[in-house]
Parts: C-alpha cells; sequence; structure tokens
C-alpha cells in the first residue's frame, strides 16, 4: 500500500512540474499592419474602391497575398476600399508599389505608384506564448532630414501619378481596426 501511496505522490508531483501549455490566444493583438482607405477624389466623403490592386514591396518579386485561397495570380489582387499592408519591423521605412487595375490586358491601362512610409517602430513584450509586437509611429523624417509628410509618393510607370492626394489620419500604427492613411484618387 505504501508503494502505491508512493507512486501516487511521486505522479502528483510530476505532473505540477509540467509547465502549462503557452499558446498564443489568437484575439492577442500582434504587430498591426498600415491600414490605408480609399476615398474619391471628386467627392472627398465618399469611399471609392479600388479595382485589382496589387501591392508589391521594394525588392519583392511577388506582391502582397491578399487571397490565401487562390491559387493563381488572383491571389496578389484586392478590390475594395480598404487595404492592410505590412511595414517592415527592421526598419524605418517600407516603400510599396501600388498597381491599380494591375490584370488589365492592356498594359498601357495600368498605373504604378510607389509609396515610401517613413516611421519609427518600438518592439513591445506581450506575453511568453506570444512574443513580441512591434507598433509604429509614422514620422516625418527622411535619412533624418525633416520633411512634411511621413511619405513619399512618385510615379511608378511614367503614366502619371493616379494617387492624388494622400493624409495621415493617424500617425500611431497599433491597431488594425482604424484607418492611418487615405488615400483620394
Amino acid at each position: 500500500m505504501k508503494k502505491i501511496i508512493s507512486l501516487l505522490l511521486v505522479f502528483t508531483f510530476g505532473l505540477s512540474s509540467c509547465e502549462k501549455d503557452d499558446i498564443c490566444d489568437p484575439n492577442t493583438p500582434t504587430t498591426p499592419r498600415l491600414v490605408i482607405t480609399f476615398y474619391d477624389a471628386n467627392n472627398p466623403s465618399t469611399l471609392r474602391p479600388v479595382t485589382n490592386l496589387k501591392v508589391i514591396g521594394k525588392d519583392m518579386k511577388e506582391g502582397i497575398i491578399f487571397n490565401e485561397n487562390a491559387t493563381d495570380e488572383s491571389k496578389y489582387l484586392t478590390s475594395g476600399s480598404t487595404v492592410s499592408i505590412p511595414l517592415k519591423t527592421n526598419d524605418n521605412s517600407t516603400t510599396y508599389t501600388l498597381i491599380l487595375d494591375s490584370n488589365n490586358p492592356n498594359v498601357a491601362a495600368r498605373n504604378s505608384d510607389v509609396l515610401r512610409f517613413n516611421y519609427t517602430h518600438q518592439d513591445e513584450y506581450v506575453s511568453r506564448a506570444c512574443g513580441f509586437k512591434t507598433t509604429f509611429a509614422l514620422d516625418p523624417l527622411s535619412d533624418g532630414v525633416p520633411v512634411s509628410r511621413p511619405f513619399v509618393l512618385t510615379d511608378g510607370d511614367s503614366n502619371g501619378l493616379w494617387i492624388r492626394q494622400v493624409y495621415v489620419k493617424n500617425y500611431k500604427v497599433e491597431l488594425e481596426n482604424e484607418t492611418h492613411i487615405e488615400i483620394y484618387f
């Protein structure tokens, strides 16, 4: 009987020394993406959906995947009035080419603009299971030189800018449930 009790005690103490499962709750906020909302330049209070927008990061061969279930080129395309894109966590700027109507068979109908976002970033400890997340502050400095905006907009293909205006709605990128950048086209 003493052996059984001893074995049960050893087994109980052995189980109590196990670590709990470290699983990050999917609802835990992680590193947020930059949220861009598109508006009609002729009627600024009206949302305007983009059509077949492809977003390609500098030095990327393919674009950001917006539709993981697609198996063809359409996985890189999005249509809608809002898009969320990641910022680099190990740099102070991220550059994207935004291609409007990117799957149009008429190449001349496609239009590319390049946006570079300047920011500072800070790593924040979330938990042992989730690790760290990075938050960003859009920064009106470019390589340490003050500029009027935390972004630089250039034409990517000599077709003229399809983006007419860019406004910063929220300089702090801490959550994904709010617009950070407004684009009027």
